[in-house]
């Protein structure tokens, strides 16, 4: 294989190693600890773990500003859902750039959406996770990340 490969996971499928690993990185960029082993013990991971994993793991919305994300929900076909949906792309303050919605087969639409991530949105895996809360949302994917 050439170059490096990602893959979007939900984070309960992440190991718990890894988990920690982020947050390690999280308390050493606000300076709540100053050093590696400071973090590693808050954690509970050792440090030969931090360094192996830090440069590999990332939350998703640490490398999304400026990009574009497609993603595709299954939802069902009642009135005022779509209107929630665009909703909350309005309230994380995402630029939508195109929807596309399939006409419903069994009360089930398939809905695809792009959005811009400016600057003052929120994280885009909060942001994904109240999407995929509201009642009817099946399920979100992200197809695509420019």
């Amino acid at each position: 294989m050439n170059g490096d490969q990602y893959f979007i996971v939900k984070k309960k499928a992440v190991p718990e190693v890894l988990l920690k690993v982020v947050e390690a990185k999280r308390l050493l960029d606000s300076e709540r600890v100053m050093t590696v082993q400071e973090a590693t013990d808050a954690v509970e991971i050792s440090r030969s773990s931090f360094y192996k994993y830090r440069d590999d793991i990332f939350p998703f919305y640490e490398n999304t500003r400026g990009k574009t994300i497609t993603f595709m929900l299954q939802m069902d076909d009642k009135p005022g859902l779509l209107s929630k949906v665009l909703s909350q792309v309005a309230k994380s303050e995402a630029n939508i750039l195109t929807i596309h919605q399939s006409i419903p087969v069994n009360g089930i639409a398939l809905l695809t959406i792009s959005i811009e991530i400016l600057p003052q949105t929120e994280s885009a895996s909060t942001f994904i996770e109240q999407i995929e809360a509201l009642d009817g949302v099946h399920y979100v994917k992200i197809v695509s990340r420019e």
